[in-house]
């Protein structure tokens, strides 16, 4: 009787899981059914430019804030302090939706 009971309740806890979990795809499909591809670029910085400045124009597109977006450039170009120079190249990332 115990284990019969336990299997209904397994099953039954399984059953809600998918169905949550099929709920919740079905909602990101519905989003506008677009999914953001994450693109890899070099640019070479201008005089003038900073990480906050470069950080402005491109964090937007991946719905991070302007410091979050800092940290990750910072981290994919290697770099221990904030500061850049003219004439070097930078890898910043994008996003672009795609249906």
């Amino acid at each position: 009787m115990r284990k019969t009971l336990f299997l209904i309740i397994l099953i039954f806890v399984l059953g809600i899981g998918l169905c949550g979990l099929s709920l919740l795809n079905s909602k990101a499909e519905e989003s506008g059914g677009q999914k953001a591809v994450i693109y890899y670029k070099s640019i070479e910085i201008q005089a003038g430019d900073s990480l906050w400045t470069i950080a402005q124009e491109y964090a937007p597109c991946l719905g991070m804030t302007t410091k979050e977006y800092i940290k990750v450039l910072k981290q994919i170009n290697h770099l221990k302090k904030d500061v850049i120079h003219a004439g070097k190249h930078l890898t910043v990332m994008y996003s672009v939706r795609e249906e």
